[in-house]
Parts: C-alpha cells; structure tokens; sequence
C-alpha cells in the first residue's frame, strides 16, 4: 500500500477543504511546487492533485500550477478535477500527468471514460465521490442516486489503474477512514482501491493495512499533513514496513 499525499489546488494556492465545503477553506501554501517537494523529500512516491476550481468548471482552472507540480516537483502525479473532454486528458498526459482521475464523467459520459480506458491503459483512475453511499458530481455540490458500487461495476472490465473511494463527510475532517465502504467496495469489484477522506493519524494507516489484501493499494492524505497529525516518513515507513 502506498501513502499519497494531496494537493488541492484553489486560484492557484494549495488549499483543504473541509467535507468539499469551499466555504470552509484553508489556504497552505501559495507555491503548490514547493509543496510537492517537501512531499517528495519526505519519500511520497506519488502525489495527488485535485483542480478544485475546476471541478466546479467543469474544465481546468489551475493548468499552471499543475504544470508547474509536474515540471518541478520530482514526484508521479495523478490529477483530478474538471477533466470532463478527451482534449483535457490528452493535454495532462502530455504534459506529464501519469494517471488522470475521471469522476463527473463517470455519470455523465461513460463513452468518454471507456475509450480513455482502451487508448490509455493503465493511465485512468476513477473518481468515486460518495457520501451517505451516493456518489456525489460536480465538485461535489450535486449528489446522485447512484451507489458507488454501481458505478464501480460499469467500469470494471474497461482496465482502470485504480479506484480512488472518497467519503466526502470525513474528507478534510480528521475523523478517521471508513474502513467498512472501503473495504466493502474493494472487496466488491476486482479493480485496486485507493481510500481517501478522513485520515487522522498512524492508526488509519494501521487500519488499511489490516485490509490490503481486499484489494486497497493506496491511501490519500491531506489535512493530517499539513497540521501534523499524520508525519509522511512514519506513515511510509509504516507501509512499506508491512511488505516486508
């Protein structure tokens, strides 16, 4: 399992939010790159990158920055956030992305996350957003009456890097990870899950290793980073310990 820290990105700052909630915003750094660095330093082998003002868009906002993360920042990035045109996923894997997220596009053009599956194997990530068990879109202001297991299964055959499984109530809220939709979702579908939403501490980390084997290959981490409730070093060192 790999630990991934996250950057998200708002006018071109590195930003939390607190359950999606863009009023309740903190602002960490105004230079993502640097951030991305520090990650990288500290041993992450991979960063996550959320455009949240284009999430709301519907198309980038934050190019530059995730230019500049990906030109700078030493560290594999995946990227996720208003990436709804196939133009848009072509121009992020041109510029160096190495996975692109698709969540909206998921509901909203099926055809469009199959044929980046087929043209891009190995390169797409689906963006499951859900909470109280819906899967929520549009920057998670419009909440669907799709469960995340129904959209996880019209995908599962189309060859999709991974699953990144969100709970929007815990996300940016140190609450802990839902262990139980993770791992019932994991073990559901035969694609790798990546939780995210709510870590607090070293004791997630514990908690998704005890449920690896159900199909979880990594963990985000936001929030617990930056106030330093979770260190990276130790969380990785945790992780990779456990292969061992």
């Amino acid at each position: 399992m790999i630990v991934i820290p996250a950057i998200d990105l708002r006018n071109g700052q590195c930003v939390r939010l607190a359950q999606g909630d863009f009023r309740r915003i903190t602002v960490y750094s105004d230079s993502p790159a640097d951030v991305a660095r520090l990650w990288r330093e500290k041993g992450a082998e991979r960063i996550h990158v959320v455009d949240l003002d284009g999430s709301l868009a519907g198309s980038p906002r934050n190019r530059e920055a995730i230019e500049e993360i990906v030109r700078k920042g030493g560290v594999t990035v995946q990227v996720g956030g208003g990436i709804r045109e196939r133009r848009i996923i072509d121009d992020y894997l041109a510029m160096g992305v190495r996975w692109v997220i698709l969540g909206t596009a998921a509901l909203r053009d099926p055809m469009l996350v199959k044929t980046a599956c087929r043209d891009f194997p190995g390169r797409i990530i689906l963006g499951i957003d859900a909470s109280d068990g819906r899967v929520a879109v549009q920057g998670w202001t419009e909440k669907t009456g799709a469960s995340s297991l129904e959209v996880a299964r019209l995908y599962e055959s189309c060859g999709l890097s991974a699953i990144v499984y969100t709970d929007i109530k815990r996300d940016g809220m140190e609450t802990g990870i839902n262990i139980e939709a993770t791992k019932a979702l994991a073990e559901s579908v035969d694609i790798p899950v990546i939780a995210s939403g709510g870590v607090a501490g070293i004791k997630d980390i514990e908690q998704l290793l005890s449920i690896e084997k159900a199909g979880i290959m990594g963990v985000i981490v936001g929030r617990a980073l930056y106030t330093g409730g979770l260190s990276l070093e130790e969380a990785i060192s945790l992780a990779r310990s456990a292969k061992e």
